[in-house]
């Protein structure tokens, strides 16, 4: 039974926790608002992205903006939360309303992917019109629980898994692991799931985190337990947002931490520079996440939009 004072505590934080919020919100999202109601232009993209990763069964990846990422690992294609459109956020009479990218990219271009994940509903990782663009009967889409009816028509299948469920696709297995987060989508909807994901092959093994508060959910990844111990070759990790949503978003410090519990290789940093959800500065989160790496820092991937990182040679054999 909890004590009064812990009640109390835990109230206050929750009042603190909501005027935070709030007080975050009036400072971006009356301005967004009006400008997607107005049908502001974004004005001159900057960039197109067109990555090509190398054929072949080594592990490579282009960071393509906030949580969008597109792997090869063992010789098939993942794309992670597509989102490619200049706004996100509920439409309404045709517009969009919501936030705008900030790093002026003009356009994606990804091919076909064999598998697209989708970790959560939330509006900046499911952007329905991306994956519209995207729908092909070749593709397979893997998202959590009560999720999929979200997923425009057009795919080969959408698969749902919940947290420890294992799915086999274009030779991968992918794993859904269960973060520090939430899944809803318009805020009473909180039935929606919401994963990280572990995906298999090649010799390799990726985490996606997707969004996610600290947590030890990922841990068992560096032992030899629950069939998938041995460490990561790579960790797809959100470092942003955590001001002041750090209930929900981890800080660069506790997702280096994180990645040291589960024995990550290489970690690639995103759902930073994209989409201003936060209060922090926007280079901030790199800032610090190499600042608690130290001498470790060679160990962040640190690319812009579009470019292609490929891991060590010796992983393509």
């Amino acid at each position: 039974m909890r004590s009064g004072r812990g009640v109390w505590s835990r109230a206050r934080w929750r009042v603190n926790l909501a005027a935070r919020a709030l007080r975050s919100g009036l400072r971006r999202y009356p301005a967004e608002l009006a400008r997607a109601l107005a049908g502001v232009s974004p004005g001159e993209a900057a960039a197109r992205l067109a990555p090509r990763l190398p054929e072949g069964a080594g592990l490579s990846a282009s960071w393509l903006g906030h949580a969008s990422v597109l792997m090869r690992v063992g010789g098939a294609t993942v794309l992670t939360d597509p989102v490619f459109s200049h706004r996100v956020g509920p439409r309404i009479a045709g517009r969009t309303l919501g936030l705008a990218r900030t790093d002026a990219v003009g356009g994606v271009e990804v091919g076909r992917p064999d598998v697209i994940l989708v970790s959560h509903a939330h509006f900046d990782h499911l952007d329905r019109p991306t994956l519209a663009r995207l729908a092909d009967e070749r593709t397979t889409v893997v998202t959590p629980v009560r999720v999929r009816r979200l997923i425009p028509r057009g795919f080969a299948r959408v698969i749902e898994v919940e947290p420890g469920g294992v799915v086999e696709v274009a030779g991968l297995e992918v794993r859904a692991v269960r973060p520090r987060h939430w899944g809803a989508r318009a805020g009473l909807d909180r039935r929606r799931g919401y994963s990280a994901y572990v995906i298999s092959g090649g010799g390799h093994r990726v985490l996606f985190g997707g969004d996610t508060a600290d947590t030890d959910a990922f841990d068992a990844l560096a032992s030899a337990g629950e069939g998938w111990g041995g460490g990561v070759s790579l960790a797809v990790m959100g470092i942003g947002a955590y001001d002041p949503w750090a209930h929900a978003h981890a800080n660069p410090e506790e997702v280096w931490r994180m990645c040291g519990r589960m024995g990550a290789r290489f970690v690639l940093p995103v759902h930073h520079s994209t989409f201003p959800l936060g209060d922090e500065p926007e280079g901030e989160p790199m800032a610090r996440l190499l600042a608690a790496a130290g001498d470790d820092a060679g160990r962040v991937i640190r690319v812009s939009p579009g470019e292609v990182w490929v891991g060590p040679g010796e992983w393509a054999r």
